[in-house]
C-alpha cells in the first residue's frame, strides 16, 4: 500500500509539474489564432496576426539580427571556451590557474546588470581612447554575448575533458603525433558532443538575452528580446503571441529531429554485431 500511494503521488506531481510548465505555452498558442486585438478576449479563430507578423519589418529585422548575433557569439564562445577549458584541465600546475578559473566562471554568478554596465563603460572608454567603437551596435553586442557565453562553454567542455582518457593522447604522441595533431585527431572527436552542447547553450543564451544587449546596443541595433519587451510594455500584441508560437514550433521540431536521429543511431549501434 505504501508503494502504491508513493507511486500515485509521484504521478500526480509529475502531471502537475508538466501542466505548470506547458499549459501557459498551450494557452499562448491558442490565443495566437485569436481574431481579436485584445489578448484576453476570444473573438474567433483567425490567422490574421501571422500575416501581420510577416509584414512587420521591425520584428523581422530584429529576428535576423538576433540570429546573426547568436550564431557568431556561439561560434566564438566555443573557440574561446574550449581554449579556457583545455588550459584549466590540462595545465593543473600552472601558476595562477585558480585565478584564471575564477575569472572564467565569474560571468556565471555575476548579475547581468553588472556585466552589461561594465561592458558599456568599457566601450565608452575605448571610443574615447582609440576611437572604436564609434557607434554601439551589432559588433558590441557580439563581443558582450561572447564574453558571458564563453563561461558556459568552458564549464561544459571542461567537464568532458576531465573524463577523456589521457593514455590515448599519450599513445598518439608516442607514435609521432604532434600535440596539435593529437588534439584535432584524438581529443576533438571525443569532446565533439560537449562542443555541440556548448554551442547550442551559447546560441540560446545569446538569442534570449535582454539585459546585456540593452546596455551595449545602439539606436541602429535592436535584438528580438528588446523588441518584444518594448512591445509588451505598451500592451501585449497578438503578433507577439504568433511570434512566440513560431519559436515554440521551431524549437520543438529541432528537438524532435535530434531525438529521432539519436534514437536511430542508438538502434543501429545495438543491431550491429561486435567485430
Amino acid at each position: 500500500m505504501v508503494k502504491s500511494r508513493s507511486f500515485s503521488f509521484s504521478k500526480v506531481m509529475l502531471v502537475l509539474g508538466l501542466l505548470f510548465l506547458y499549459l501557459p505555452m498551450f494557452v499562448l498558442i491558442v490565443y495566437s489564432f485569436n481574431a481579436s486585438r485584445l489578448v484576453s478576449v476570444w473573438a474567433g479563430f483567425s490567422t490574421h496576426w501571422y500575416g501581420e507578423l510577416f509584414r512587420d519589418e521591425q520584428i523581422l529585422s530584429a529576428v535576423w539580427m538576433s540570429l546573426q548575433i547568436a550564431f557568431y557569439s556561439a561560434s566564438m564562445a566555443v573557440c574561446l571556451g574550449t581554449l579556457c577549458a583545455f588550459v584549466i584541465t590540462r595545465f593543473k600546475k600552472m601558476r595562477g590557474r585558480t585565478l584564471l578559473s575564477s575569472m572564467i566562471t565569474a560571468p556565471l554568478v555575476m548579475p547581468e546588470v553588472i556585466t552589461g554596465l561594465s561592458l558599456l563603460l568599457l566601450f565608452v572608454q575605448m571610443a574615447q581612447t582609440i576611437g572604436w567603437p564609434v557607434d554601439r551596435g551589432m559588433a558590441t553586442i557580439w563581443i558582450a554575448h561572447t564574453t558571458f557565453c564563453s563561461a558556459y562553454v568552458a564549464v561544459v567542455v571542461s567537464a568532458r575533458l576531465q573524463e577523456v582518457d589521457r593514455s590515448i593522447e599519450e599513445a598518439a604522441m608516442d607514435l609521432g603525433c604532434t600535440p596539435l595533431k593529437t588534439f584535432f585527431v584524438i581529443t576533438l572527436p571525443v569532446i565533439a558532443p560537449a562542443l555541440v552542447s556548448g554551442w547550442l547553450l551559447a546560441f540560446t543564451l545569446s538569442l534570449d538575452d535582454l539585459v546585456i544587449a540593452s546596455f551595449v546596443s545602439g539606436p541602429g541595433a535592436t535584438t528580438l528580446p528588446m523588441v518584444v519587451f518594448s512591445s509588451v510594455r505598451m500592451g501585449v500584441s497578438p503578433k507577439i503571441n504568433a511570434l512566440a508560437t513560431l519559436i515554440i514550433v521551431a524549437v520543438s521540431l529541432i528537438a524532435f529531429i535530434a531525438w529521432y536521429l539519436m534514437r536511430r543511431a542508438e538502434r543501429k549501434r545495438l543491431q550491429t554485431p561486435d567485430a
